[in-house]
């Protein structure tokens, strides 16, 4: 048990009473004077009595919260018995509790005694209700997780209270039995402790004697208040100690059994003895817990489950169950680090539960803190912020330091750290004014770092200063560059200026790192990349300020002077040419840009000229037009914007000797044959060198678009071709080559081989004899001497579609299987063993007409296809059909019918139809055939359809909402049976050109439109849409927009004139559409508490006079729109007011001196308080930091 207290100065709105609870008495609440309230809570398995103003007696069982009053706002003394103390707790939330507790030697030391025992109690508690604890066994920490700490929280039992008023229903033995291995056993009370208030509960114990309702069992342990010598005086010697389960003994139902004999047989049934539990592989949030099995009566393991009990030595000190099963073994989860636990464990056999085993204490791993709060924000100014943070839980291990980052203001989730130490606030320093900086907070102990606290944004106070022009580039060079800069305006002479560079590498990262902090106004940045580009920024800094990074400046040094070119190479060199080859330099100087330079020189002297042969970028250059046989010199270089490399080492080269000279042209050797010839020719006229003389022969056949082809290449002057076409002639024509390369091709010469295959065989003779089939015959003919040996009959319906369909010896062939009215052409071929011949000339045919196929695609569609029947057409009342056109097999299709029932609908030529007069929301089955001259055709498959249901009427439309730029409209029917759910409605509103254009389509029945014009008409129509189709549209309804109001104006300007006086001006505002704008100014001033108008006009300005001196006023206006057609007057609202006092000049105040005579002190200005202030702040901060020197 234990009692809340809390101060109130008024009535209390406490909850309604728990079902066993005491309604509150009208004598324990009045609002006379601050009141202490008692909240007595009674626990689960604990039981209360408590004397109502009859003087009866009621039971309250637990749980139930009771309410006290103290009226004169005071803790009462209690008096306890020897061997105990009561306590008061207060937690950080201001309540207070009182807990009586045994004071023993093995008392946790975190319970440091509150208050010691008393002999009297204060006279205000001897009215009020009684309240008589019936049992008490331990002590429930409270709900709120922050009220007491966890490690605070001990199971212990409660002794009894015995002031006189509050009598407890139990003997104080009965708590020693439990405590006896902590406290000694308590001394006897002496007789003279039964004063009036215990002969006032002797009736009490009777009547308890005679009723079930107080016994509870909580805990596995019971309590009975129905016994004997359970009431009266707690310490009477003649009360006798009622009898107590062990601690380890299962939970019973609270009744006692009247069978005794059937409950000594089911516990004897139980199997006793379980082993302590063991606990191993700890860790800081975990744990496995194993146990052995245990054995019956009858030396066997029975059929049992098992009951895992864990107790938090911190928490409220009940075993809960964490595990029922028959596994031998348990995973405990979700523990606390660095905590102390208890488990046991006990059998469950036929629904009876056994004895616990020994308790095994563990605790639970240390690690790392919980992650903290995120840091708050203590003092804020231009260039710094204090930032303190609370300590989070350091789960068993010291918190050694935090660790505080931030973004450094760039707002880029990029963060380093500022500070790493054990202390709980930090001062961040040298910041910009008005910047926001992002912070995170870590803690770490000895076991590892916690996660980041949340990220938090704040602000230091301030402007933000201009920011710094950026840095000029005066000169830059390979490695370094030259920057400038000027002195603010803003800075006076006297002023010391510090200015830092900061450069960006992004080959480094893209943070900006400082190169430069001093006073000049020109650095010279070195140890620079070449031709690489940088950027620069620049921060002023004061002695009071620093400014925001200019603007950047990006500039790039400048190349090197590269080095030559290197590998350069010479290849397909000819008697006229040769390339030149080469590679980019190692150096290119930084600059990738490079333009090369080739020289050459001819012949090998020492005195050489050279010449500029080629310049631009290509690593290679065809030197053309040169000597055949002449040897060459040749030189690179690179040339840049850093300058002209040195040349490369000289290479010689020699060009070739020039082609041979033109060939005979070649001639036949021997007979020529029908596949193959031999050929013989003589080499060049001319005497030019015959050594290493090839020759290569070319072929082309005299067909047209037929290439030449190389068929021999050799030294030798003759070869023989194979291959070849029987009776084609063919071009041939030979050339030489040596090592410059070939020379012209001889004069051609034709030549024919001899005859081969077959000719050309007489067209074929077709006879159609239906429209499916054919037959095709053909004559023998003679192949010069050579039989042949086949025909080959190649049929299809074009010269790219025909296929081969017989070969054979036979001169006839039938052909089926062919399609009505449709063109077909054949070709034959003849073969003998010289080949085949050539194919003869194409025969024509075609089959006769039949009647049309079967119609495909027979479907309906949602509109006509043809646009003249769509303005008549009606999805209720009407069916589009559309269908492809099949094949009217030779003969034009005449009509198509259409099988809708008993009746036959004929239709034209076309493809569409549509069927009217129909019943709406009906279904039909339909059949297409189409017709030719020469028949009907078949039916097609039934295609169902079914009309639809009637469209919906529009809905009436009106105006919900006006406003001068936007209308808000709604519409519905009066008739709630013509809404549908699946509506779809269609607004239109009507342009500038007279048409009506769609603005909203949707199921919704309201739509606001925007963007409109003030003082203006339009007009609408509506259209409802369903699945029946497009509705009609509704009539035009026209609405118009109101004007508009003026425009807020900014806060009125107060100039102060001489005297008392002051002028107020205010911005203008142009004419709303031909309608003037009017002012309004009003005043408040002194100790007014409205507005007064002092004017009204059409002016912008106003002079105020009569003013008082040393007085705050303030002004504000709005403006006024004079409606020219209606008279009205439509005002704006207020603008922010201006606030102003006038002061007196230095000339006046000279003057009131020297009338009054009075002496008067010198007073300091605004100014000069402020230099004092600075002054004295800078005083104070040299003199700390001198301090701070001297005891480093």
């Amino acid at each position: 048990m234990f009692v809340t207290m809390m101060m109130t100065d008024q009535m209390l709105d406490l909850p309604p009473p728990l079902s066993n609870e005491v309604p509150m008495m009208h004598h324990m609440i009045n609002g006379d004077a601050p009141q202490q309230v008692i909240l007595v809570q009674v626990n689960p398995g604990e039981t209360f009595t408590i004397r109502t103003e009859d003087g009866a007696l009621q039971c309250i069982q637990g749980p139930a919260e009771v309410p006290m009053m103290s009226p004169n706002g005071s803790i009462p003394p209690i008096h306890v018995p020897p061997g105990y103390v009561s306590q008061v707790l207060e937690d950080n939330t201001g309540v207070r509790r009182v807990v009586v507790t045994p004071h023993s030697e093995c008392y946790p030391p975190s319970y440091s005694p509150a208050l010691s025992p008393s002999h009297h109690i204060h006279p205000p508690y001897l009215t009020h209700p009684h309240f008589i604890p019936a049992s008490h066994t331990s002590y429930y920490p409270p709900v709120s997780p922050g009220d007491v700490p966890p490690h605070q929280f001990y199971q212990h039992r409660l002794p009894p209270i015995y002031p006189e008023e509050i009598i407890p229903l139990y003997n104080v033995s009965t708590f020693m039995a439990h405590e006896e291995y902590c406290k000694p056993p308590p001394k006897k009370l002496k007789q003279p402790v039964e004063r009036t208030g215990l002969n006032q509960v002797t009736p009490l114990s009777n009547s308890y004697k005679n009723t079930t309702a107080c016994t509870t069992t909580t805990n596995g342990y019971g309590k009975s208040h129905g016994s004997p010598g359970g009431g009266g005086g707690g310490g009477s010697p003649g009360n006798k100690r009622p009898d107590r389960r062990s601690r380890g003994s299962p939970k019973h139902s609270d009744t006692e059994p009247q069978d005794h004999d059937v409950d000594t047989r089911r516990v004897q049934a139980v199997p006793s003895g379980m082993d302590k539990p063991q606990v191993s592989n700890i860790q800081s949030r975990s744990a496995l817990v194993s146990w052995t099995s245990v054995l019956g009566s009858s030396g066997r393991v029975p059929s049992c489950s098992y009951e895992l009990q864990l107790k938090d030595k911190g928490r409220d000190g009940k075993y809960k169950v964490v595990y029922s099963g028959e596994e031998l073994q348990y995973t405990l989860t979700d523990l606390r680090p660095a905590t102390d636990y208890h488990v046991r464990v006990s059998t469950v056999c036929n629904s009876v539960k056994g004895p616990c085993s020994d308790v095994r204490a563990f605790t639970t791993h240390s690690a790392p803190p919980d992650i903290p709060l995120p840091p708050r924000l203590s003092l804020r100014t231009k260039n710094s912020l204090t930032l303190q943070w609370k300590p989070p839980a350091d789960n068993g291990s010291k918190i050694t330091n935090y660790v505080l980052e931030w973004d450094e203001g760039k707002k880029n989730s990029i963060f380093r750290e500022y500070y790493v130490g054990h202390q709980r606030h930090c001062k961040v320093m040298r910041l910009c004014p008005a910047v926001g900086y992002t912070f995170r907070v870590a803690a770490l102990n000895d076991i590892g770092t916690s996660g980041f606290s949340t990220e938090v944004v704040f602000n230091t106070t301030g402007s933000l200063l201009q920011t710094s022009l950026p840095p000029r580039l005066v000169q830059a060079g390979p490695s370094w560059v030259t920057l400038e800069w000027t002195r603010p305006n803003s800075c006076s002479v006297e002023e010391v200026v510090t200015y830092t560079l900061e450069m960006q590498d992004e080959t480094k990262g893209l943070d900006f790192q400082a190169v430069y902090s001093g006073l000049e106004l020109n650095h010279k940045v070195e140890s620079l990349r070449r031709n690489t580009q940088y950027k620069f920024r620049l921060i002023t800094c004061s002695g009071e300020w620093r400014s925001a990074p200019s603007s950047l400046l990006v500039c790039k040094t400048t190349p090197d002077r590269p080095g030559p070119p290197v590998n350069p190479a010479v290849n397909a060199v000819t008697y006229h040419s040769f390339c030149v080859t080469w590679e980019p330099p190692q150096d290119d100087g930084g600059s990738g840009d490079l333009m090369y330079v080739l020289e050459i020189s001819e012949g090998n002297s020492e005195e050489r000229q050279w010449a500029a042969l080629y310049r631009g970028p290509e690593t290679k250059h065809l030197c053309e037009d040169l000597k055949p046989a002449t040897s060459y010199s040749l030189r690179l270089s690179c040339v840049n914007v850093g300058g002209q490399s040195q040349c490369s080492d000289d290479l010689m080269v020699r060009t070739h000797i020039p082609p041979p000279g033109r060939c005979q042209p070649p001639s036949i050797v021997g007979h020529v044959k029908h596949k193959e010839m031999a050929l013989q020719w003589d080499g060049p006229l001319c005497g030019e060198e015959s050594e290493n003389v090839e020759f290569s022969l070319e072929m082309c056949a005299m067909e047209e678009g037929s290439e030449p082809t190389e068929v021999y290449c050799g030294s030798k002057t003759e070869c023989t071709v194979g291959n070849l076409l029987p009776g084609t002639t063919y071009r041939l024509q030979v050339r030489a080559a040596n090592s410059a390369g070939y020379g012209p091709y001889s004069e051609s010469v034709e030549i024919s081989t001899a005859a081969g295959p077959p000719g050309q065989c007489s067209p074929p003779a077709i006879n159609v004899t239906s429209h499916t089939c054919a037959d095709v015959t053909w004559e023998n003919k003679e192949s010069s001497g050579i039989d042949i040996s086949e025909y080959r009959l190649d049929w299809g319906r074009d010269l790219d579609s025909l296929e081969l369909v017989y070969s054979g010896p036979e001169t006839y062939f039938q052909i089926s299987n062919l399609k009505a009215s449709t063109d077909y052409c054949c070709r034959l071929q003849a073969v003998n063993q010289a080949g085949a011949g050539p194919y003869s000339d194409l025969v024509m045919c075609r089959t006769p007409a039949a009647v049309p196929d079967v119609v495909s695609g027979f479907r309906l569609v949602d509109h006509p296809l043809n646009p003249t029947e769509s303005e008549s057409f009606s999805h209720s009342t009407c069916l589009a059909l559309t269908w492809d056109e099949p094949s009217c097999n030779g003969a034009e299709i005449t009509s198509y019918s259409i099988s809708m029932g008993d009746s036959i609908i004929s239709a034209g030529n076309v493809t569409c139809h549509i069927i009217r007069d129909l019943l709406p929301d009906s279904e039909y089955s339909l059949q297409i055939q189409a017709e030719n001259e020469m028949g009907p055709g078949p039916f097609s498959q039934t295609l169902t359809v079914r009309t639809r249901p009637l469209p919906p009427s529009p809905p009436r439309l009106e105006c919900a909402a006006v406003g001068p730029q936007s209308l808000k409209l709604r519409w519905g029917f009066s008739n709630r049976s013509q809404l549908a759910d699946d509506a779809t409605y269609i607004l239109q509103m009507e342009d500038r050109s007279q048409r009506f254009v769609v603005v909203y389509r949707g199921p919704s029945h309201t739509f606001k439109l925007q963007r409109l014009s003030e003082s203006s008409r339009y007009c609408f129509r509506i259209q409802s849409v369903s699945e029946a189709g497009e509705g009609p549209f509704s009539e035009t309804y026209t609405f118009g927009t109101t004007k508009s109001l003026p425009q807020t104006l900014k806060a009125p300007r107060v100039v102060q004139l001489g005297g008392n006086a002051c002028e107020v001006t205010w911005e203008s505002i142009p004419a709303m559409r031909g309608d003037r704008i009017s002012y309004v100014l009003q005043v408040l001033g002194g100790r007014d508490s409205d507005y007064k108008q002092v004017y009204k006009g059409d002016e912008t300005s106003f002079q105020l006079s009569g003013l008082q001196w040393n007085t705050d006023y303030r002004v504000r206006v709005f403006a006024c729109r004079r409606c020219a057609d209606t008279l009205q007057e439509l005002c704006g609202s207020f603008s922010p007011s201006a606030h102003f006092n006038l002061r007196r000049s230095d000339a006046t105040l000279a003057v009131e001196a020297d009338v009054t005579r009075a002496p008067m002190g010198k007073t300091l200005t605004d100014e000069q308080f402020a230099g004092l202030i600075v002054f004295g702040v800078a005083s104070l901060s040299v003199l700390i930091a001198f301090l701070l020197q001297l005891v480093i």
